[in-house]
């Protein structure tokens, strides 16, 4: 594994970190708890946790151990891959997965991880909006 990897997937893990940071933080977008701006605030959220959790399965599967069986995939193809850890991120994040795609070794852990995020993500925004529309 190259220097590039560690770069990456460190860059990875700050963007996500900065990206759930926001969550606990004051929220700069004031009015109503129901606006089109708090909705593209938790949607940037959400887009910045799937790409990121997809990046690190990715990272993992190209330069460390594979992370992710997928059955369909035929050939090892890059877009394939990237494909892959893209869909598996979104069905980890959004669901508990259909089960085509499954985690393998390290990547049973960091699926856990996102799915917590996943379902963490909506309580605390709500809980968020709640104290912020109370000042």
């Amino acid at each position: 594994m190259g220097d590039l990897f560690y770069f990456l997937l460190a860059g990875t893990s700050f963007c996500l970190f900065m990206s759930l940071k926001t969550l606990f933080t004051p929220n700069q977008v004031r009015g109503r708890i129901v606006s089109f701006e708090n909705f593209l605030f938790l949607g940037m959220i959400y887009f910045t946790v799937l790409v990121g959790f997809g990046m690190i399965y990715l990272l993992l599967g190209l330069y460390a151990e594979p992370v992710l069986a997928d059955p369909h995939a035929a050939s090892k193809q890059f877009i394939h891959q990237a494909e892959s850890s893209i869909y598996f991120s979104a069905m980890t994040l959004f669901s508990v997965g259909p089960g085509d795609v499954v985690p393998l070794g390290a990547g049973r852990w960091i699926a856990i991880l996102e799915a917590l995020i996943g379902y963490t993500i909506p309580a605390a925004f709500v809980a968020k909006a709640v104290m912020d529309w109370e000042k």
